[in-house]
C-alpha cells in the first residue's frame, strides 16, 4: 500500500471534546496527524476541521467512514493536493539589526512574498502564506540572519472540484422541522426533534 499525503476535511457540530474524539480514530490506527487546524465555517454551529496525515487511500478511506459514525461529526472527505487549493501561515521573529544592516534580508522577504507586521527597535516579525516548502525555504534562509522566533499554522484547505459541503450545509440549515417532541425527563434546554 502506498502511503500519500491526503487532506482530511472533517465537518462538525460545534461541541466540547470533538477534536479528542477525532484525534482518537486517528490514534487508535496508528496514524500520525502532520497538521491541524479548526474553524468555524460557512454555515453558523458548524465547525470544519482540516487535517493532513500520510497514509495509504485505502486507510484513508476507512477512516473518514469511522469519522462519519461519530454522532457530531456531519461530513468527512479527503483529498489529495491535486485536489485541493491549500495554504499554511508563518510569522518570523528577526532582529531589526540584520534587516536594517543587509539589503539581502528585505530581498529575500520581498522573494517569499513576506510583510512586516510589527517593526520594534529590538526585533521585527515578518508574515507569509504559501505552501510548505516555500514557508521551509524561508524559515532556512532566515536561520543565517539570527531568526529569533518562529510559528506556523496548520494547512487550510478548499477543494477545488465542487460546491463544496456549503450547499448541503445551507440545506440542513434551512430544513423546517416538521414536530418537536416533548420529554418531561429532558431539560428545558434538551429537546427532540424528528421530521
Amino acid at each position: 500500500m502506498l502511503k500519500k499525503e491526503f487532506t482530511l476535511t472533517i465537518y462538525t457540530e460545534n461541541k466540547v471534546g470533538i477534536i479528542g474524539r477525532i484525534a482518537i480514530q486517528f490514534s487508535r490506527k496508528k496514524i500520525n496527524i502532520e497538521s491541524v487546524t479548526g474553524s468555524p465555517s460557512e454555515v453558523s454551529g458548524i465547525f470544519r476541521f482540516t487535517l493532513v496525515i500520510n497514509e495509504s487511500e485505502e486507510v484513508v478511506r476507512k477512516v473518514c467512514r469511522q469519522l462519519e459514525k461519530q454522532v457530531d461529526i456531519l461530513k468527512a472527505y479527503y483529498n489529495t493536493n491535486e485536489e485541493i487549493v491549500w495554504q499554511e501561515q508563518a510569522l518570523f521573529k528577526v532582529p531589526t539589526s540584520e534587516i536594517a544592516e543587509r539589503a539581502s534580508v528585505e530581498r529575500l522577504l520581498r522573494q517569499y512574498g513576506a510583510r512586516a507586521v510589527v517593526i520594534r527597535n529590538d526585533y521585527t516579525i515578518f508574515e507569509t502564506s504559501g505552501h510548505s516548502e516555500e514557508i521551509n525555504g524561508l524559515t532556512k534562509a532566515l536561520g543565517k540572519f539570527g531568526l529569533i522566533e518562529f510559528v506556523r499554522s496548520g494547512r487550510i484547505a478548499i477543494i477545488k472540484a465542487s460546491e463544496g459541503f456549503h450547499k448541503k450545509l445551507k440545506e440542513f440549515e434551512n430544513e423546517e422541522v416538521s414536530e418537536m417532541v416533548e420529554n418531561e425527563f429532558l431539560d428545558k434546554q434538551d429537546k427532540i426533534f424528528t421530521m
